[in-house]
């Protein structure tokens, strides 16, 4: 009797995702498109002329500092997370929230900078631009803030740790995603004035 050969195909696992995980990036995609919008927008209206040049708020620099900064926080969070230090975890988290927090001042301040420098919301669209483009990004740190005190209280009610990460794992991608989207608009208005 010969052998019979039997091929077994495995079964493959399924292409997937986390709805929620998957909602995120839809709404990060979302965001991103508004922005790469206005900055072209704010290219366009540059070229068609009455532009006025002024100098970006000081108080920029130090934001950006800022959210550099929890954003080593946020990680620090999600790998303490990782390992179960659930002390570490609450107080990583706090400390992005307090620099988020700080962020958002730190912007509200540079806007009473440009007030004092004569640049409006109303006026020139060089200075509308400004202030949309931080405006609209501070309303989603804002968002952040409160995705950040939601983990926070999860932390503390001991349901982020390593068996379950996928809250504070969307959490940090968010918070990246906005750290990374403010150093890239501040560069942008850096080169683009």
């Amino acid at each position: 009797m010969a052998a019979e050969i039997r091929i077994v195909e495995e079964a493959k696992k399924p292409l997937g995702m986390n709805p929620k995980k998957f909602a995120l990036w839809i709404f990060m995609v979302s965001v991103t498109m508004i922005f790469a919008a206005w900055t072209s927008a704010y290219l366009v209206r540059r070229a068609d002329g009455n532009w006025a040049v002024f100098e970006l708020p000081q108080l920029f620099w130090i934001t950006s500092v800022i959210i550099v900064i929890s954003s080593g926080t946020m990680h620090w969070a999600y790998l303490a997370a990782k390992r179960d230090n659930l002390e570490q975890t609450k107080l990583a988290i706090s400390i992005t929230t307090l620099l988020g927090v700080a962020f958002l001042i730190g912007q509200f301040m540079a806007w009473n900078e440009l007030v004092r420098e004569s640049v409006y919301f109303v006026g020139n669209p060089s200075g509308s631009f400004v202030y949309v483009i931080s405006g609209v990004h501070g309303l989603h740190i804002v968002g952040g803030v409160v995705f950040l005190l939601i983990v926070l209280v999860a932390a503390f009610r001991y349901k982020v740790h390593s068996k379950k990460l996928s809250q504070i794992e969307m959490c940090a991608t968010y918070w990246h995603f906005l750290d990374g989207l403010w150093l890239y608009l501040f560069v942008f208005l850096l080169l683009n004035r």
